[in-house]
């Protein structure tokens, strides 16, 4: 299939007016959805920003393909659109990207589209096809170059076959390499296009293997692995690594084989790669690089329960505008729908927060089959206490370990079963691992949780127990954490504190980080506003952006600001942040809400006059920030 055939005259945009990366997005979505190309334009969003998450798809050189396959694709399509400007679009290579070609692949799209919409990811990293697309007067002359770029290209087939990417050049060592993205249409291919590019240029004999949507394409074969010097494993993803044990393997995350491309081949022909060491009681590994596993494990677990935290605190905070007695049958105050609302809310999503925090913890180090005891270690943290008139266990604290202790339990029970003949291999996931991980989590947990409960009432009774200065201390030090990395794990440690203590029924300090967590998008969008002349043309675009996220309580609106001039831009949101979070502990402002931003300032405890101060508390934020990065920050001329 032709990429012409995809890419057409409806679906292309050659002055975009977005001024942000956000609203690029935007753009390109409504163009596919506008040439019928899709059929539900809001899943197609979501499915678009999910993969953004995962990594950036600014790809360096001016060039993003924001992609995705998604059930909500009508038919298989590329948007393109242009900016001559250029705009922040969180590239690898940290310069601003022109040309944007957004891939929409639908869950029923066959290999021939797949194929097709790869080979477009291969082609930009022609820089010669690359000037032409930016040159190009009209549409007309967007289509013919990738047009005669094809007719140069006889396609990704045989730019990926066993004898041509290994044999083409001759060296002495043999390199391997796998490629693989998440989504696997576009880094993909681009990093095993820039691999083999490379490799020919510098003389070495190489073969990619890559893991793309339409399967493993150029799969690397027992010899080839036996002759390999060395292997390069670029992958955002899970790909299979047993068969490396033993060899020099060098893992790197796919957006690095795209632009440290010579380091990454240079390691490999100096034998600067470790000996890989297969596990076979762990899953197959992924060829990212390791990160702090600490909090990766713990952000996993946070982020899966945050639905139950958000849904269930805005319900129950909901349930309160009958009165603070609405769900007692007792009280006059009663209302059988704020009743209703507050037993969802609270005895049945909060309920679940710690054993879904804890599971999700545990089956990040152990993946599925921790699942099954960290949700039952969860679950004894806050039904056995051992402690009178501790209700709720020991809660955030005991979730938290129970997740850890049962991770790690489980990897200790898969290694030890790992022996096991194969003719008993099918009982290993339904019946060992289970019966042994809750049972040695369970019987742990029931051991220790009530000293543990003791601890986390203890910390919570001394937090409630501050006041005056030592409370609006604690306040600045919280609002100063949330706006120190703009949405970072020290931003999310704060964040974390604040869910714990809305478990522990604290309702101060999650008014505390949400007001902080505002302020640094808002300061710097106000700041665009008040010192125009302080901030480019795309900055002052990307303020307007900032004003809406920031009121919806998303930190990371500040970061193409900081990331521009990180000196100016991260002193005056940490001071304006620190000044948010202090004001609201000295107003001893509760929040029941744990999200939501300005969506949920009614739901503040005390009436309009508290909404008023956490208003104030905010917009005062916002000014310091804002007066600050303006004074800072030097004039631009245009």
């Amino acid at each position: 299939m032709k990429i012409t055939q995809l890419l057409t005259e409806e679906t292309i945009i050659l002055d975009l007016q977005a001024g942000s990366k956000q609203d690029v997005l935007t753009e390109l979505i409504g163009k596919l959805d506008k040439a019928g190309k899709l059929k539900d334009k809001k899943a197609f969003t979501r499915d678009i920003l999910a993969r953004e998450e995962q990594s950036t798809t600014g790809i360096g050189d001016g060039i993003a393909i924001p992609h995705a396959k998604s059930s909500a694709v009508k038919a298989p399509a590329i948007a393109f659109g242009r900016s001559h400007t250029g705009l922040d679009y969180e590239s690898l290579d940290g310069q601003p990207a022109h040309l944007f070609f957004m891939i929409a692949a639908s869950e029923g799209a066959n290999n021939d589209h797949l194929e097709a919409l790869s080979r477009l990811a291969t082609f930009l990293m022609d820089s010669n096809f690359r000037q032409k697309i930016l040159e190009a007067k009209s549409i007309d002359e967007v289509l013919r170059a990738v047009t005669d770029k094809e007719t140069e290209v006889d396609g990704p087939e045989e730019d990926l076959g066993a004898e041509q990417t290994h044999d083409a050049v001759k060296s002495s060592k043999k390199i391997l390499a796998v490629t693989a993205c998440p989504t696997g249409i576009a880094h993909t291919y681009m990093a095993a296009e820039k691999l083999k590019e490379r490799a020919k240029e510098l003389g070495i004999s190489l073969k990619v293997e890559t893991n793309g949507s339409s399967g493993v394409k150029n799969r690397l074969t027992d010899a080839d692995i036996a002759e390999a010097d060395a292997i390069i494993v670029a992958a955002d993803t899970k790909v299979e690594m047993s068969r490396f044990n033993g060899k020099p393997v060098i893992q790197v995350k796919v957006g690095k084989a795209i632009y440290e491309t010579d380091n990454l081949l240079n390691r490999a022909i100096t034998n600067d790669a470790p000996i890989y060491q297969h596990d076979s009681s762990k899953e197959e590994t992924t060829g990212k690089e390791s990160s702090n596993g600490f909090y990766k494990h713990l952000m996993n677990g946070v982020s899966n329960m945050l639905p139950f935290v958000v849904g269930g605190g805005i319900l129950i905070a909901i349930s309160f505008f009958w009165g603070i007695e609405s769900g007692d049958p007792d009280s006059p105050e009663y209302n059988a729908f704020a009743a209703m609302l507050g037993t969802i809310g609270g005895a049945k999503a909060f309920f679940l927060m710690v054993p879904v925090l804890a599971g999700f913890i545990a089956s990040s180090i152990a993946d599925r089959p921790g699942f099954a005891p960290g949700m039952i270690g969860g679950l004894i943290a806050i039904t056995v206490t051992g402690v009178e008139g501790a209700s709720g266990g020991s809660g955030f604290l005991g979730g938290i370990i129970a997740g850890f202790l049962a991770g790690y339990v489980t990897l200790f029970v898969k290694k030890m079963f790992s022996k096991l003949p194969e003719s008993l291999e099918g009982l290993k996931p339904v019946l060992f691992f289970p019966l042994f991980s809750i049972a040695i989590t369970g019987i742990i947990m029931m051991l220790v949780n009530p000293q543990l409960t003791k601890v986390y009432t203890g910390i919570s009774s001394f937090l409630e127990g501050l006041g005056g200065t030592n409370a609006v201390l604690v306040g600045l030090i919280l609002g100063g954490m949330m706006a120190i990395d703009m949405g970072g794990p020290i931003n999310k440690a704060a964040y974390t504190f604040g869910i714990a203590m809305l478990d522990a029924e604290n309702f101060t300090y999650i008014a505390t980080v949400m007001a902080a967590g505002m302020v640094p998008p808002l300061g710097l969008a106000l700041a665009t506003t008040l010192f125009k002349n302080r901030f480019t043309k795309p900055e002052r675009e990307a303020g307007k952006t900032a004003y809406v996220l920031g009121a919806c309580f998303i930190t990371e609106g500040v970061i193409p600001f900081a990331a521009a001039d990180p000196a100016r831009v991260i002193p005056s949101a940490v001071t304006g942040a620190a000044l948010a979070g202090g004001l609201v502990m000295l107003f001893d402002i509760g929040l029941r809400a744990p999200h939501g931003g300005i969506f949920v300032m009614g739901l503040v405890d005390g009436g309009i006059a508290k909404v008023m101060l956490y208003a104030l508390a905010i917009i005062a934020g916002s000014i310091v920030t804002a007066v600050m990065a303006g004074l800072l920050k030097k004039k631009i001329i245009e």
